[in-house]
């Protein structure tokens, strides 16, 4: 069963990628393969959207998962001990915390948003703007992701020890503490990436057609 899971895993992506490979190389298409004409094509608006959403579902994940941890924990626990039913419940609103801030960090973002037409939107500031905004939002959201899942393993810890010994559960509440705060910095991080990304602006109908110019006689 476990080499059936490796190949899963491994050898059946890595296959299909060798194979489409061959098949551009073989049938002259192997241009179509290029990461740079992929960047230049894709709009900076989808980027951006695509970063948004990354922020957004990676840190719901997160905390949902962390929920998911410390919730089976404390209803475990709590047969045995209902007193600890209350005050673990703190360790699930550090979980929710997490989703808060994917989308208080998603509402930030989608302001630099602005309707610009297909035609008017491929400018460098642009494209900026647009792989700031997919590279901050997946930095925020795999930093919750990650947060949410430390604060759920240790949220699920300090419940069992809790209905074990009353005495361990402020000890273990400050470790989920300092777990907590590392979806904070992911936040700042993911601020400072953006902070120097402008608003998506139509390019001038001059630059436009000096480009337009240049692509048609390049001499």
């Amino acid at each position: 069963m476990g080499y059936i899971a490796s190949y899963y895993t491994y050898g059946l992506p890595t296959f299909i990628t060798i194979t489409i490979a061959l098949y551009l190389l073989f049938t002259g298409s192997g241009e179509a393969f290029n990461v740079g004409r992929f960047l230049e094509e894709t709009s900076p608006f989808a980027w951006g959207a695509t970063g948004i959403g990354l922020c957004i579902g990676l840190s719901v994940l997160g905390a949902g998962w962390g929920i998911f941890l410390t919730g089976s924990s404390i209803l475990g626990g709590g047969v045995r001990a209902p007193r600890i039913t209350t005050k673990n419940l703190i360790s699930i609103i550090f979980c929710e915390v997490v989703a808060i801030y994917g989308v208080i960090i998603g509402i930030i973002f989608s302001s630099k948003l602005m309707p610009v037409e297909d035609a008017l939107i491929y400018t460098r500031d642009n494209y900026f703007t647009g792989f700031a905004l997919f590279w901050g939002g997946l930095t925020v959201g795999a930093c919750n992701l990650m947060c949410g899942i430390c604060v759920g393993i240790t949220g699920a810890t300090a419940a069992l020890a809790d209905a074990a010994d009353p005495n361990l559960f402020v000890r273990i509440l400050v470790i989920e503490v300092f777990g907590s705060i590392m979806g904070l910095f992911g936040l700042i991080v993911g601020l400072l990436m953006v902070s120097s990304a402008k608003d998506f602006q139509p390019a001038q109908l001059q630059s436009v057609v000096a480009s337009a110019t240049s692509l048609v006689s390049p001499l």
